[in-house]
């Protein structure tokens, strides 16, 4: 019971730790790579790392924490947000808080099905790859479904295919790349430190 305890106060800690570390880089050079009208994010990377260490649930509580800074960015900060948010506040805030969530959902639910069947460091990579392209695909879900009749996003193309293509770049491959080999080895790393612990 008490190893129990204190493994639960050590992924309450690590979720506060990456929770601060999502608004650092929300608000700082860190979290964004503004590229034309849409920006990359690595918020995925600290979101993804709870999940694979706390579990679906902390995946989703920080997969809200990134969400709400998302949502935050639409107040003048973020030209793309801004926008959207102009058209219609209410979609905005679905598009930028349930797709995070989800995504930080699934990211824990993958890493479980793995580990459950003692493949937890293939799990890591797999569960690492996952959550950048599962935000990528839910939030341009997102954005198609709730906005793709506005005369803004039709603006990016003539057709569903023509608006993907413009919204998902070569950069979005970075993103996906760079929080494969971030998160897989951090989330090892963590892994084996709590191992050692409890």
């Amino acid at each position: 019971m008490a190893v129990k305890n204190k493994e639960k106060i050590y992924k309450l800690s690590l979720a506060a730790v990456l929770t601060a570390l999502i608004f650092v880089m929300a608000f700082t050079p860190l979290g964004y790579l503004k590229v034309g009208v849409v920006s990359i994010t690595f918020l995925t990377i600290p979101v993804v790392i709870g999940a694979i260490i706390g579990g679906p649930s902390v995946g989703a509580v920080l997969g809200l924490m990134f969400g709400a800074t998302s949502f935050i960015q639409c107040f003048g900060m973020d030209a793309f947000g801004t926008t959207l948010f102009g058209i219609n506040p209410f979609y905005t805030a679905i598009m930028c808080f349930v797709p995070r969530i989800l995504m930080g959902l699934f990211c824990g639910l993958i890493y479980k099905a793995f580990s459950s069947r003692n493949h937890a460091n293939v799990g890591t990579v797999v569960t690492s790859f996952c959550g950048g392209l599962i935000n990528t695909v839910l939030f341009v879900g997102a954005l198609l479904l709730l906005f793709y009749n506005t005369e803004y996003i039709q603006s990016f193309g003539n057709s569903v295919i023509a608006v993907i293509s413009a919204l998902i770049t070569v950069n979005a491959v970075i993103e996906w790349i760079a929080g494969t080999v971030i998160g897989s080895a951090v989330s090892i790393a963590l892994g084996k430190a709590l191992k050692k612990r409890f």
